[in-house]
């Protein structure tokens, strides 16, 4: 367990580090999520009433987009560099990768979501700073990041692998989009955690569904 535990950290670690070094994810998506949430802005008249109605699927598709792009860079950097063949050849779990990948995307994405948040403050006045929506998104973007990790393994070995992401990955995390933006609707229109805790229930359902089929598919799916 603690060799396990040891080489999903090591990956992960490496991602991060690599990321930090060079921050090609994070200068690519950045200005690519900031655009399409100007965009949004452009194109609603952001008066309270209607935001409260389209503000959760600007927020949610901003998102999932700027989100799907650095998943396909984590897994692209490894076979331009050749580090993928050396993480197979090596006696490294092959579910040690997926949880170091795993986390990797995760880490990824919370980061862009924390830049993202006060962007959407100046834009649309969203307060998103807010226990219940922090709760909702850090949620989601397990059920993102286990489905990413697993489609992005697939994707990375064809050549059409820009489109190829997109087309797997956003049927599947559907329902996890769909009650991620109710429960946000309901942040902006009640008070309390009644109202979304049936959504957050609904989310964390399809979280464990999510991890559980990724990390057992993921073994087959990278070793093709």
């Amino acid at each position: 367990m603690q060799y396990f535990i040891n080489s999903a950290w090591t990956i992960f670690r490496k991602d991060l580090i690599l990321e930090l070094r060079t921050r090609e994810n994070i200068g690519t998506i950045l200005p690519f999520s900031v655009v399409i949430a100007f965009i949004f802005n452009f194109t609603f008249d952001p008066s309270p009433q209607l935001m409260a109605t389209v503000g959760p699927g600007i927020i949610w598709v901003a998102f999932i987009f700027s989100g799907t792009l650095g998943m396909n860079r984590l897994f692209l950097l490894e076979r331009e560099f050749g580090t993928l063949e050396g993480l197979l050849t090596s006696p490294i779990p092959r579910e040690s990768i997926f949880i170091g990948k795993f986390l990797g995307i995760l880490c990824l994405l919370l980061v862009i979501q924390g830049i993202l948040i006060p962007v959407f403050l100046v834009l649309y006045n969203f307060n998103l700073f807010e226990i219940r929506f922090i709760t909702i998104t850090f949620c989601a973007t397990i059920g993102f990041s286990s489905v990413g990790s697993l489609f992005s393994a697939i994707a990375v070995n064809t050549k059409a692998r820009e489109i190829m992401l997109p087309v797997l990955f956003l049927p599947i995390i559907l329902p996890i989009v769909i009650a991620a933006a109710a429960a946000t609707e309901k942040i902006f229109t009640t008070d309390g955690w009644s109202n979304i805790l049936p959504w957050l229930q609904l989310i964390i359902f399809f979280d464990l569904v999510y991890l559980v089929l990724s990390s057992i598919l993921f073994t087959s799916v990278i070793e093709e």
